[in-house]
């Protein structure tokens, strides 16, 4: 959006309501309760605040792709804000709202305003918006009518979107075009594979959407891997969860897979026989993945919210934008990063958490980590715990990732990761009590040599009777794990390994009801868990998990390559 224009129509519609400013992204998934509009998440300056009925200004969101399940939800109950202000481009939200208006007849208007336009309806106490203003506490910003790119479309892409494969990829189509509009895309990519975010029971609208394309005939075209769900799809009846919950949940997998996804049920596609190699252009959802695959398999893929993500997977084709262009894959803020001597595996989650906050709006190229020579399993990590706190869909770096050299764009400018820094993050994920009841590992979804790892760190010995561990991981790691005697080894130590969901889906009573607080060794979870799961949390390395599994007990210091 050019300067000139103060304030873009993205979503057309009208609104008034009080002006509620979050001057850092949010994550709408994990970072607000769907059944109360209110923001959950602990580390957000709006925590606690409920978001129904405002004009909501943000510079865009960042976080899962589920948000916009979660947002759909909010506009289908009465719950969700009623408007979206943006300063910089966002998808995530977009769609959710896109969806709405197209699919169930509830506008919700998304405006994206220059940064001074921006600047001065932010000191507004109230705004009224409608197609051509908005008008607040006597400022009037006029607004331009949504950008209408005209899209360079196939003949194939053509018969689509006149409805001549049916009423599921017509609706697909129209839904492909209007995103791509509003991310000034000119045309669309084909894609070899697509990864289903949208099948995580994050909200009843979910449900809603996946059942009426499921109704329309809708089936993928290309191979559609799918996330982890809600539920362990086998044992939940048996687990003790409740019908009201384990029903609609399973519901939801299985009408993704009658629109022919396959049941991978896994947060970590990439450690699959299926995952993309370098320059293949793939349509993933889950913003881990989507993080992973860009920045350590050079594979392409924009972060794809939920259900976009389907839609392409109807269709073969996403809008040919942001990271599947060469231009945008380039870094446009340099960390450099202070490598403390004898770093361990906490380091890595502690540095994406780090790196996500710095770069809260861009892909950084990260510096001085080369020596460390972080494992895929650290970089899984650090890919995941950026996720977290940055909108970025990939990072770089220096001397480890593929696409590092040279990535930095002219132009880009220099901040520093300190040792100051990881201490100050470190007491930030490290909220809870010295006494915990769980240790919880696996978000995302284990890896087979992380599940060996743990096996032998525990060395045969039995967890302490007043704490679970739980190890959640997809059913292809499970079964090899089975194979060669690791799950044995856990099982013996009373480790639970659970498939299909993982911890940032999991729900009670297969999360331990009794739990006040629990460990762990993900950065993603330390940041998400305290808003999902009302807990406590605690965070450090694999080490940590260990002693905490054995005592119930993980002494409140900083790690050994910070003191």
């Amino acid at each position: 959006m050019s300067h000139a224009v103060p304030a873009r129509s993205i979503l057309g519609g009208t609104a008034n309501g009080p002006i509620i400013v979050a001057e850092e992204a949010l994550s709408f998934w994990g970072g607000v309760n769907p059944a109360t509009g209110s923001v959950i998440d602990v580390h957000h300056p709006l925590h606690g605040v409920c978001l129904t009925g405002s004009i909501l200004m943000m510079p865009s969101s960042r976080g899962s792709c589920t948000g916009s399940g979660v947002l759909l939800d909010l506009v289908l109950t009465g719950r969700a804000p009623a408007a979206l202000v943006f300063s910089e481009a966002e998808d995530v939200l977009t769609l959710g709202a896109l969806i709405a208006s197209e699919l169930f007849g509830k506008p919700l208007p998304v405006l994206r305003l220059a940064p001074d336009a921006f600047a001065a309806l932010s000191r507004a106490k109230s705004a009224r918006i409608t197609d051509t203003a908005i008008e607040a506490d006597g400022l009037t910003l006029p607004v331009s009518p949504p950008a209408t790119s005209a899209l360079d479309l196939t003949e194939a892409d053509r018969a689509m979107l006149d409805g001549q494969e049916g009423v599921a990829v017509q609706q697909a189509m129209r839904i492909i075009c209007a995103m791509a509009a509003q991310q000034g895309a000119l045309g669309l990519v084909d894609v070899a594979q697509a990864h289903i975010d949208g099948c995580i029971y994050a909200s009843p609208a979910n449900l809603t959407f996946a059942e009426k394309m499921a109704e329309m005939g809708a089936r993928v075209r290309v191979p559609t891997t799918m996330n982890a769900i809600s539920v362990d799809r086998a044992n939940w009846q048996a687990q003790g969860v409740p019908d009201s919950f384990g029903d609609p949940a399973a519901r939801l997998a299985d009408a993704y897979v009658r629109m022919g996804c396959r049941p991978t049920f896994t947060c970590s596609p990439y450690l699959l026989d299926s995952a993309p190699r370098a320059g293949e252009q793939i349509a993933w959802a889950e913003s881990n993945a989507v993080i992973f695959a860009n920045t350590v398999l050079g594979a392409r893929t924009a972060k794809h919210p939920d259900f976009l993500d389907l839609c392409i997977a109807l269709t073969g084709r996403a809008p040919l934008s942001g990271v599947y262009l060469d231009i945008h894959r380039k870094a446009r803020r340099v960390i450099d990063v202070e490598l403390p001597a004898n770093v361990d595996d906490s380091f890595w989650p502690l540095i994406g958490y780090l790196a996500g906050r710095a770069a809260p709006d861009r892909i950084p190229l990260l510096r001085g980590l080369g020596d460390a020579r972080p494992s895929r399993d650290d970089l899984k990590a650090l890919c995941a715990a950026f996720g977290t706190t940055s909108a970025a869909p990939m990072l770089h770096v220096e001397g480890v990732t593929p696409e590092a050299d040279g990535a930095a764009a002219e132009g880009a400018d220099t901040v520093v990761i300190t040792r100051a820094d990881m201490a100050a993050a470190w007491k930030i994920l490290n909220a809870g009590p010295e006494q915990v009841e769980l240790v919880a590992i696996g978000s995302p979804h284990a890896s087979l040599d992380e599940c060996r790892a743990l096996a032998t760190a525990l060395g045969g010995r039995k967890r302490s009777p007043g704490v679970s561990v739980i190890v959640t991981a997809g059913n292809q790691v499970i079964a090899d794990a089975r194979s060669d005697g690791t799950l044995t080894r856990l099982e013996e130590s009373g480790v639970q390994v659970l498939p299909d969901l993982c911890w940032c889906s999991i729900s009670e009573p297969v999360f331990p009801t009794r739990t006040r607080a629990l460990m762990t060794n993900s950065g993603k979870y330390a940041h998400y868990g305290p808003g999902l799961s009302g807990r406590a949390v605690r965070f450090g390395n694999l080490a940590d998990c260990v002693t905490a599994a054995l005592t119930g007990h993980v002494p409140e210091r900083l790690p050994d390559w910070l003191s």
